[in-house]
């Protein structure tokens, strides 16, 4: 298959193909290898691929799912592959291969799709855009001067670029809708617990979520089908949902609209996605739904709240990889601000970390609510347009990193406290042709509902078509 015609199918398309004979597993790997050649060198969004073992599992373990034989991508992070490492960007863990597929793997790869290999993640996902000393700075495609975002960056960039029509993702505070937005691909974050955590357990108390990043709303809602449900191995786990390939395409009704370009704590939101909001409105009145003014009056101490509890999940986090390692970790594993994190991690007592957890419940209390008057709340997915990667500090204290985040990325966090699904949808460009997201988010276990929304909003704005400067074809 020539990536000119690669490039033009979603997953859902390629796996038709796969049904018919058109096409084999083994060509798509082939195209999918040939794509990453083509873009990498300008992105660094791919940082491992292992074809012998792509090309072991086509020929003895490929399930016959609604992806069969199409590519994917896995982030290097928390997402296990048994035998492959997962480095998460960071020096000490190059070697560690773990034994056995996490949960969430083993779902990806009854549903049919071939992983290959893994995408660029900041360093221990502790950056606000994606760079690391294991693998150095994502490219975003449409402007490689800028970020591609944080976490998922490699993610969001490889799909923009057309590596993958679908790749996996993870979200613990933007971390699907950030790149998303920046690399102009969609991204829907689930309800807490709707899929497992990788690799068990329930990672930052059910905040970090699972899933991935796309090109179409229909590969998304289908993939969400393939890998949701409940799993012994984790803490939280989300209502049975429905048939979410299904509401692709379903007129999601009348809907009651908040809409909020005040972003949380402060920070100040660029006229770039103040437009972008203000654009989608006109859209979703012009489709029949009702748009109101409504801004979250949050608790005052709920950033405040979040940072401690971050900061304690950090430093778990540390102290559970020196099991791993085999080692007490020191100064000499980390850039210095990451440690400065993890030392301040490691001060915070069990007392301050479950008042900080209240505290918490009070942010997500007043997050659900608002569903109780409103069918979906709408904001920017950023303050800012996708910035430069010069806008990011080399060096910065701890105090720094955490201003930096909330003049960056302060509308998404408040929907993993609260565990509500939200999605960033690529409708608008700015006019310097960059992709400004917007977010939607829905009550808890609401994602039929977005995704009803985001297929009517495909179809009336359609963004599959939009190529980045650096793409395939």
């Amino acid at each position: 298959m020539q990536l000119s015609e690669y490039r033009n199918y979603d997953a859902t398309g390629l796996a038709e193909l796969v049904a018919k004979d058109e096409i084999t597993p083994g060509e798509l790997l082939d195209t999918a290898l040939t794509a990453v050649d083509a873009v990498n060198g300008d992105l660094n969004a791919v940082v491992a691929t292992f074809e012998d073992e792509a090309r072991r599992f086509i020929a003895e373990d490929l399930a016959d799912g609604p992806f069969k034989g199409v590519p994917f991508l896995l982030k290097d992070l928390t997402a296990h592959y048994g035998g492959q490492p997962t480095g998460a960007g960071w020096p000490p863990r190059a070697s560690v291969r773990p034994k056995e597929d996490a949960e969430l793997v083993r779902r990806f790869k009854q549903s049919g799709v071939v992983i290959f290999g893994k995408t660029a993640v900041p360093e221990l996902a502790m950056d606000w855009t994606t760079r690391s000393r294991a693998h150095g700075v994502t490219n975003n495609p449409w402007d490689t001067s800028r970020t591609a975002g944080t976490s998922s960056g490699g993610t969001a960039a490889a799909i923009a670029a057309g590596v993958v029509p679908m790749a996996h993702g993870n979200d613990g505070g933007g971390s699907i809708r950030v790149p998303a937005s920046v690399c102009g691909c969609f991204g829907m974050k689930p309800t807490r617990g709707r899929n497992p955590v990788a690799p068990s357990g329930s990672t930052w108390q059910g905040m970090l979520v699972e899933h991935v990043l796309s090109r179409s709303v229909r590969d998304s809602a289908a993939m969400m089908d393939a890998t949701a449900g409940t799993y012994a191995g984790q803490f939280f786990n989300s209502p049975a949902g429905g048939n979410f390939a299904s509401d692709v395409g379903r007129d999601p009704g009348k809907l009651r609209i908040a809409v909020s370009t005040r972003a949380p704590y402060g920070a100040s939101t660029h006229p770039d996605c103040v437009a972008a909001v203000a654009e989608t409105v006109t859209l979703l009145e012009e489709l029949g739904h009702i748009c109101e003014p409504y801004d979250i009056d949050l608790p005052e101490d709920g950033w405040g709240a979040f940072e401690t509890f971050i900061l304690a999940e950090y430093a778990t986090d540390m102290r559970l990889e020196e099991g791993v390692l085999g080692r007490r970790l020191t100064t000499a594993d980390f850039p210095p601000m990451l440690w400065e994190m993890i030392e301040a991690g490691n001060r915070i007592s069990a007392v301050d970390v479950n008042v900080a957890t209240t505290r918490l419940h009070a942010v997500a209390s007043a997050v659900t609510s608002t569903f109780s008057r409103y069918d979906v709340f709408l904001s920017p997915t950023l303050a800012q347009p996708p910035l430069p990667h010069t806008a990011f500090p080399q060096a910065s204290t701890m105090r720094g990193h955490y201003e930096f985040y909330l003049s960056w990325m302060p509308f998404t966090h408040i929907f993993n406290v609260n565990g509500s699904p939200a999605m960033s949808v690529p409708l608008v460009w700015n006019g310097e042709g960059l992709p400004i997201g917007v977010q939607f988010a829905a009550a808890p276990a609401a994602e039929g509902l977005l995704f009803r929304l985001a297929s009517q909003l495909e179809v009336a704005r359609p963004w599959r078509a939009k190529r980045p400067l650096v793409s395939i074809a």
